[in-house]
C-alpha cells in the first residue's frame, strides 16, 4: 500500500520509513508527488489540531490517502507562559536549527544546566473524505528526557534538539548510547500499532 506522508522534512520522513516498511507501507513524500507549495496555517493549539489541518489541506488538493504528523514539546520546569507546545521553534517557525539549539541550551542553563522533557504527538490519516482518522496518546509519546545546556558534538538537520538530548537513566547523550537514538522515539509501536488498527495490516 502507498501513503503520502505529509512532510518535505527528509529527517522525519527516514523516521517515519522505518515504521511504514516493515508493514509493508511505501511512504511517499510531497516532494515525492509534486505538491504545489501550500500556505497551511498551523493555528492549532495542540499537536492533533496541527495534524488535522495539515492533513486535510494536502488531501484536499492530492485527493489521495495521506497523513500528517504534529508534535509539541512540553517542560516540567517552566510555567505555561514559556511551555513551547506545538511552537517548538517558536511562533511561526522562526527559529533555525541553529538558534533552536542555542535557545533550548540557554533554557537548560537557566535551571542548572539540564531540564527534563517529553514530546507528545498527534497523527491524523486521511483515507477518503469519509474517512479521517485522528490519534494522539500515551502510547506515540516519547519518554521522558533530559535537554541540557551542552551541546553534542553530532547534529542531524531537521532535529535540532537531538544534540542536546540525555537519557535520564544513564546520563548519556542518546547519541552516545549503544542502542541509538531511536531508543528516544520509544512512540514507534504506537504508531505501528495504529496503522496496523486502521487498515487492517496483520
Amino acid at each position: 500500500m502507498e501513503l503520502i506522508y505529509g512532510t518535505t522534512n527528509k529527517a522525519k520522513m527516514q523516521a517515519m520509513k522505518k515504521i511504514a516498511e516493515p508493514l509493508g507501507i511505501k511512504l511517499l513524500s510531497l516532494d515525492d508527488v509534486g505538491t504545489p507549495k501550500l500556505n497551511v496555517e498551523e493555528n492549532g493549539n495542540s499537536p492533533l489540531e496541527n495534524a488535522k489541518i495539515k492533513a486535510l489541506a494536502y488531501y484536499k488538493v492530492l485527493k489521495r490517502p495521506l497523513f500528517s504528523c504534529d508534535s509539541g514539546l512540553y517542560i516540567d520546569e517552566v510555567d505555561d507562559a514559556r511551555q513551547p507546545g506545538v511552537n517548538i521553534r517558536g511562533v511561526g517557525d522562526v527559529m533555525d536549527d541553529d538558534a533552536a539549539v542555542a535557545y533550548y541550551a540557554g533554557l537548560a542553563g537557566e535551571f542548572g544546566g539540564r531540564i527534563t522533557a517529553r514530546y507528545r504527538n498527534a497523527i491524523v490519516l486521511v483515507l477518503d473524505e469519509n474517512s479521517v482518522h485522528e490519534y494522539m496518546n500515551e502510547d506515540i509519546e516519547s519518554e521522558r528526557f533530559a535537554i541540557v545546556s551542552k551541546p553534542h558534538g553530532k547534529r542531524v538537520a531537521g532535529f535540532p534538539l537531538d544534540g542536546l538530548s540525555v537519557h535520564i537513566g544513564s546520563g548519556k547523550y542518546y547519541y552516545d548510547m549503544d542502542s541509538g537514538y531511536e531508543k528516544l522515539i520509544n512512540e514507534d509501536d504506537g504508531f505501528a500499532a495504529f496503522f496496523k488498527r486502521i487498515l487492517n495490516i496483520e
